[in-house]
């Protein structure tokens, strides 16, 4: 068998792993032999529902809009886990609303949530991987970071500073065998957007744009983790994967132009 691509042996926390794309990657992890340490934020039910998929799973729970919430969580997850070999980044929050009218908590919110986690868990998390010689950090990015939005445009500009925030990180930690890429989906339908997806002219306008002609599951975008998280792609770092039907390239041929998704 090859092992190249088996996480036997690793030990991998994912945020906001309650549902969604977050639940996916766990379960694809868990499934390639990595023992899976679950985040949630004020989903327990989720969180227990994910750990159930997987078998059983320790699950810890922290608001990262709060300041030293994700440090916090991390030494709670190395004190009582053990050492973290892989980080799922993928906990984020999207607070629509116009550019112009969007408050200055709004702003900080998705500051926290969106970026301050990310480089909160890898002071925690990044040292101990580099004393160990190997560990793993994915980011789940947005097609908006390529595709932005003006109602979304502390979200986009998060993501896109997420990218950059992992290359630099990887750019130090890659002779230490750790590597820090991301994951960036498309139209991914997932529970909180069920109801949207459920109204065939949105569903129409999305499908419209992507080239694939369809939009995406959770489970899509597992199979980009998982390889970035094994050893068969230990000299890729700094790395942006979009899973997006295509989306990135352009709107579908014949997309029409007054299509709002």
């Amino acid at each position: 068998m090859n092992q190249r691509f088996s996480l036997a042996g690793r030990r991998a926390l994912v945020t906001g792993a309650s549902s969604g794309i977050g639940r996916a990657i766990a379960i694809g992890l868990a499934e390639q032999g990595a023992s899976v340490v679950l985040h949630h934020s004020g989903d327990a039910a989720g969180a227990a529902a994910t750990a159930s998929a997987l078998g059983g799973a320790p699950i810890l729970e922290a608001d990262f809009t709060a300041t030293g919430a994700a440090k916090a969580l991390a030494a709670e997850a190395l004190r009582a886990h053990g050492p973290i070999d892989i980080l799922i980044a993928n906990a984020a929050i999207e607070l629509r609303a116009p550019w112009a009218e969007i408050r200055d908590d709004q702003i900080m919110a998705q500051f926290m949530a969106n970026l301050g986690a990310l480089l909160g868990l890898a002071q925690a998390l990044v040292p101990p991987m580099t004393e160990r010689g190997w560990g793993r950090i994915v980011g789940i990015g947005s097609v908006m970071a390529t595709r932005p939005r003006s109602e979304t445009v502390v979200y986009a500009a998060l993501k896109s500073a997420q990218l950059t925030a992992l290359r630099a990180i990887g750019r130090d930690t890659a002779r230490s065998g750790v590597t820090a890429n991301v994951v960036s989906p498309g139209a991914i339908e997932v529970e909180k957007n069920a109801a949207r997806y459920a109204e065939p002219e949105f569903r129409r306008a999305v499908v419209a744009k992507i080239p694939a002609g369809r939009a995406g599951k959770p489970e899509d975008v597992v199979g980009a983790v998982l390889f970035l998280c094994s050893d068969a792609a230990s000299y890729i770092t700094g790395a942006n994967i979009p899973v997006d039907g295509g989306w990135t390239i352009g709107d579908a041929p014949g997309a029409l132009p007054g299509d709002r998704a």
